[in-house]
């Protein structure tokens, strides 16, 4: 039973319809499988009680021939995206117990596709850092060990940490992610899987606790590009609950796949090379460019000058609307309450004790920046930067068809190292960030391997709902690379 968890989401889907097994051994196994890596801290609750009353649900569906895209796939949910009457933390002591009384509408979508959800997912607080250490719940282990330093546990990335581990260590066939600047494409980089942060607005915020909000955006992150093609044609389609929500047909992004990327042209950022960029992320992106040309795409180089200011626009505009987000969770309507002598003092007790110092660090910039003396000077002029980023990429995408980078500038690091610096952990989106701000899509995919045998990343970058274009090609660069490894004791 054990092997049912090597499966790729496709693989069970297929073997399903041939009535190889059910629904329920599918679900138990990875029940199974994920009680016995809990010492990843990947759930913050798990719901193996829930996923069985699914499956056997999903198992009637499919004998009175009503299966859907997703049919009987355990999938784990990030704990960002509010579950009916199922815990919805944020990873945040400030929503500890807190049950929604209503499902986000992307779960719920992978709900009515069939989907069995084995529990809530762990990531940074409210979805804010890069290694999955500012949890409330604990520390995310990655699944993967450094050859070099067997003994050193290394952090997931983040913020959908748990969601990248989960499926790298095969206690789910795919999970939700949410990206506001990254936290698909890095965790999937360090974890070795294949996750796709869609176009702004392809997906419905709708249910999802909120971070920064003209920048999240919900995404799978699954095995391999198919299952991320799958997975997202049951996420994405128009919500009238969401005004940001885009009234746009869902393509077949499975069908994309067909391996065909002649006379295709790749941008190559020059911006991408920064001094001190390492020789194992220049070698892996020198190696994708190989491939992408020896499948008859053709690679350009390109210009995307305002990069550079990319990493400081982002650090004004997210934290600025994480303040005003953020500013709903007072003790008085749900979650935490700490009683106080005043009302002011309960808001301030209760927040003191809520929220971690990420978050306490991110609304105070925030607040700062949105504050009347440096509104003008700070904030407005981030907008203003922000289009600039947009429109170099606008221009980009009349040369070329789709963009290739690196995810991150580094594999996985240990759980030691770059924590006491806020500066040096927001340094690991630098190459995910400029993506987001110009709201295109980008996906990650795992490219090769470093000295020490930890997975690294390549980044693809497409036109605003031209995701089929990256699946395309991602597709095709999966094939070239055979990246087959997975971590110690899968």
């Amino acid at each position: 039973m054990t092997e049912l968890t090597k499966l790729t989401i496709a693989q069970a889907r297929d073997q399903m319809a041939k009535g190889a097994f059910t629904a329920s051994e599918l679900t138990e196994a990875h029940i199974r499988a994920m009680e016995a890596k809990r010492d990843l801290n990947a759930y913050i609750t798990e719901t193996a009680d829930l996923a069985r009353e699914q499956a056997k649900a999903s198992d009637l569906r499919r004998q009175a021939g009503k299966a859907g895209a997703l049919e009987g796939i355990p999938l784990g949910i990030k704990d960002l995206f509010c579950t009916k009457g199922v815990q919805t933390t944020a990873a945040s002591r400030i929503l500890q117990g807190f049950k929604p009384p209503y499902e986000s509408t992307v779960s719920g979508k992978l709900l009515d596709a069939g989907a069995v959800t084995l529990g809530k997912l762990n990531l940074d607080e409210f979805a804010m850092g890069s290694s999955n250490m500012t949890s409330a719940y604990g520390k995310v282990t990655n699944p993967w060990k450094s050859t070099t330093e067997p003994a050193k546990q290394l952090v997931p990335g983040g913020s959908s940490g748990g969601s990248a581990a989960a499926v790298a260590a095969r206690i789910a066939m795919g999970a939700t992610g949410t990206d506001t600047g990254g936290s698909i494409r890095q965790p999937a980089a360090f974890c070795g899987i294949t996750g796709i942060k869609p176009t702004y607005g392809r997906c419905s915020r709708w249910g999802i606790v909120a971070f920064a909000s003209s920048l999240d955006q919900a995404g799978p992150m699954a095995r391999d590009v198919r299952d991320c093609a799958i997975m997202l044609g049951a996420m994405a389609g128009h919500d009238p609950k969401d005004s940001t929500s885009a009234p746009m047909p869902v393509p077949n992004f499975e069908a994309a796949l067909t391996g065909d990327i002649r006379g295709l042209k790749v941008g190559i950022p020059k911006e991408y090379r920064p001094d001190g960029l390492s020789d194992e992320i220049q070698a892996v992106w020198e190696q994708g460019i190989q491939w992408l040309k020896e499948a008859g795409a053709t690679p350009v180089e390109i210009s995307l000058p305002h990069t550079k200011y990319a990493l400081p626009t982002y650090y004004i505009v997210a934290p600025a609307e994480a303040s005003s987000n953020l500013a709903r969770y007072d003790g008085l309507r749900f979650g935490l309450r700490v009683e106080g002598k005043t009302l002011d003092d309960m808001y301030k007790k209760t927040r003191a004790a809520g929220f971690g110092a990420e978050v306490r660090r991110r609304i105070m910039i925030g607040t700062y920046v949105l504050s009347a003396g440096y509104y003008d000077a700070y904030y407005s002029k981030a907008q203003k930067v922000r289009r600039l980023i947009a429109e170099d990429f606008t221009k980009a995408f009349q040369q070329v068809d789709v963009i290739l980078t690196p995810t991150a500038p580094s594999a996985a690091f240990g759980m030691d190292e770059n924590t006491d610096d806020p500066v040096t952990m927001w340094l690991n989106d630098v190459f995910t960030i400029p993506t987001s701000l110009a709201g295109l899509p980008g996906l990650s995919l795992p490219a090769g391997l470093n000295a020490s045998g930890l997975p690294l990343g390549l980044q693809l970058i497409g036109r605003p709902f031209d995701e089929e274009t990256v699946f395309k090609v991602a597709g095709v660069m999966e094939s070239a690379a055979q990246f087959t490894a997975v971590p110690e004791g899968v």
